[in-house]
């Protein structure tokens, strides 16, 4: 209990608490709908190489990890690097400067990145379940003179909501689990104000620090409010949908 009071009153903990919820509201908000609008346009494609290109590029970052992502990211956006020369040649810049130094674009670039990262992969369950969908109802939307865009917004969304409800409450039920990996290699002592998180936060201090009691009761309280989240945000979705509830 003593440990659970530390944490209370800990000031370190709850700026890693504030940097965790903002950088995974905004992943949510971006993580969260792109892999919709991707599979939505992969799936209106007509089957041929141009369709399965654009899916092997965009799974292909899924598969590297943050160690290979990172250094890309750290020398992309180094004081020479590209993003820095793109801005440059477009007259918006006259001098580079180190983006990931700037603590206060972190979670921008944490959520983006991150996005980047897992968008092309997060697609692979919405392809699964339009592939499910019968042409009847498309050829009956035409008939009616509905266009693509009726018929994605009356047939091919409302037909996967199952699968949307069920990604959302996960999404939720992990607003506090921020990647460890991704914070660790991008986290600079110049943006570390604004990359801390609870776990990297709670890493340090049981790992590095060997206070493996408070590390512990951090984590305890975290996974008590992540089944929190994870209850309320299913009986939310089971008021919408009864079939997305898990």
């Amino acid at each position: 209990m003593e440990n659970f009071r530390i944490i209370l009153t800990d000031k370190y903990f709850w700026d890693s608490v504030y940097n965790t919820l903002g950088i995974s509201f905004l992943k949510l908000l971006f993580e969260f709908v792109t892999p919709i609008l991707l599979a939505v346009m992969i799936y209106e494609l007509k089957d041929g190489i141009f369709k399965k290109t654009v899916q092997t590029i965009s799974y292909m970052p899924h598969f590297l990890s943050w160690i290979v992502l990172g250094g890309m990211l750290i020398s992309w956006m180094s004081t020479n690097g590209m993003f820095n020369s793109i801005l440059k040649s477009l007259g918006l810049i006259t001098e580079g400067r180190n983006i990931l130094l700037d603590a206060d674009k972190y979670w921008w670039i944490a959520s983006l990145s991150d996005v980047w990262k897992s968008m092309g992969w997060g697609t692979i369950l919405y392809l699964a379940s339009m592939a499910g969908i019968a042409p009847t109802y498309y050829e009956a939307a035409r008939i009616d003179g509905a266009g693509r865009v009726r018929q994605i917004w009356s047939i091919t969304l409302p037909l996967i909501k199952t699968i949307i409800g069920l990604n959302f409450i996960l999404t939720v039920s992990g607003l506090l689990g921020s990647n460890l990996d991704q914070t660790l290699v991008l986290m600079n002592t110049q943006n570390q104000p604004r990359a801390e998180v609870i776990n990297s936060y709670v890493y340090r201090m049981g790992i590095a620090q060997g206070d493996f009691s408070y590390a512990s009761a951090a984590g305890l309280g975290v996974s008590i409010v992540s089944v929190i989240l994870l209850v309320a945000e299913n009986k939310l979705t089971s008021k919408l949908n009864e079939q997305s509830v898990l």
